[in-house]
C-alpha cells in the first residue's frame, strides 16, 4: 500500500503565487500580533484593539486610541497567554502607543521600511477584529502620503491607504509587505466606504517609538503646514543637482503660525531643512525636534519653478 503522504502534494506546492505571498508573510508575522484589551478602574473590559510585538522582550505597537484613558491594559499573545500590559508612553499626534509586558524570547515581527513603498503594491493586514484571533485580510497599496485625522483630532501625515480590508478590533494590528515586514500600522477605515483603510507608515512609527521608549513621550517643534511627500521632475533634479527624487509639498499653511509669519505658501516645495536634505515628510518630521524650536531655520524652498531661500523659527508643540 503505498503511503498517503507519498499521494498527498504538498500544500507549497499547490498553491498559486499569490496565495503562497500571504500564507508566508502571515506565517512569519501572525505569531507577533497580539490582543489588546484596556479595562476601566474596576478591571471591567472597555474595548479592544490589536498590536504588533517588535522585540524579544515585549515591547508592543499598538494605536493610541486603543490605549487612551485606558487605566490598565492586557495583551493577549497567539499562544493564548494574557499578560498584564505597562503603557511605556503614547503620542495623540501620531496616533502611536508603547506597551511592555514582562516576557522574554518571544517571536517578534521584522520591520520593513514605509518608504519603499509603491502604490498597487500587495499587501496584507492582521488584527483581531471583533475578537476574532489573528485575522488575515488583503490588498493592495491604494494611495501614499495621505492625511488624516486622528481620533484626537490632530492631522496625521503620510499615511498609506490600502484596501485590505479592516474591522473594528484590527486599529494597532500590522500591515505587512509580501516580504513578512511590517510597513504600516492599521488606524482607521473611512465610515460610509467600502476598501477605503489607512495605516501609519512604520517610518513615522520607528520614530516615534523610539523617542516613547527614551522619554515617555515625543518632544518635538511645529511649523503650522499641512504636507506631503511628492515626487520632483527631471527638470527640478537638474536645477538642484541632485538625485534625491523626493521632497515635501506645502498643502495648507495654518494661519497665524510659524509658516505663516515666514510667509511659506500652499505649493512650496521643501527640499532642505536646516542643512538636511528632505526625502519626504518622515525626514521633516524627524528633524522637528523640541531642541529646534525658537531657532531661525533655513529652509531651500521651490516656488513657481525657482529655487529660493527662506527662514522660519519652529515653536515647541
Amino acid at each position: 500500500m503505498q503511503h498517503l503522504g507519498a499521494m498527498a502534494e504538498p500544500l507549497e506546492s499547490s498553491l498559486d503565487p499569490y496565495s503562497r505571498y500571504v500564507a508566508e508573510s502571515f506565517d512569519r508575522v501572525g505569531p507577533a500580533v497580539v490582543g489588546v484589551g484596556v479595562l476601566d478602574g474596576n478591571g471591567r473590559p472597555r474595548g479592544q484593539g490589536s498590536g504588533v510585538l517588535f522585540t524579544p522582550d515585549g515591547y508592543v505597537i499598538t494605536n493610541e486610541h486603543v490605549v487612551h484613558g485606558a487605566r490598565k491594559s492586557r495583551v493577549t499573545l497567539s499562544d493564548g497567554r494574557a499578560l498584564e500590559a505597562s503603557l511605556v508612553g503614547r503620542d495623540a499626534r501620531t496616533d502611536l502607543a508603547v506597551l511592555r509586558i514582562s516576557a522574554d524570547s518571544l517571536v517578534h515581527a521584522p520591520l520593513g521600511k514605509s518608504a519603499d513603498l509603491r502604490v498597487g503594491q500587495l499587501v496584507i493586514a492582521i488584527g483581531n477584529p471583533l475578537g476574532y484571533q489573528a485575522t488575515v485580510t488583503a490588498g493592495i497599496v491604494s494611495a501614499l502620503g495621505r492625511t488624516l485625522r486622528s481620533a484626537s483630532g490632530h492631522l496625521i501625515e503620510s499615511v498609506i491607504q490600502t484596501d485590505a480590508p479592516l474591522n473594528p478590533g484590527n486599529s494597532g494590528g500590522p500591515l505587512v509587505d509580501m516580504r513578512g515586514r511590517v510597513i504600516g500600522i492599521n488606524t482607521a477605515m473611512a465610515g460610509g466606504a467600502q476598501g477605503i483603510c489607512f495605516a501609519i507608515g512604520i517610518d513615522t512609527a520607528i520614530d516615534v517609538v523610539q523617542r516613547l521608549m527614551r522619554d515617555g513621550r515625543v518632544r518635538r517643534s511645529r511649523l503650522g503646514i499641512a504636507a506631503q511627500s511628492i515626487r520632483l521632475d527631471r527638470r527640478r533634479l537638474r536645477m538642484l543637482d541632485r538625485s534625491e527624487d523626493q521632497a515635501v509639498m506645502i498643502s495648507e499653511v495654518v494661519p497665524d503660525s510659524p509658516a505663516a509669519r515666514a510667509a511659506f505658501e500652499s505649493g512650496d516645495i521643501l527640499v532642505n531643512f536646516d542643512g538636511e536634505t528632505l526625502k519626504g515628510i518622515d525626514d521633516l518630521h524627524r528633524l522637528l525636534t523640541a531642541e529646534r524650536a525658537n531657532r531661525r531655520i533655513a529652509v531651500d524652498v521651490i516656488r513657481r519653478g525657482r529655487l529660493r531661500q527662506l527662514e522660519i523659527t519652529p515653536v515647541e508643540d
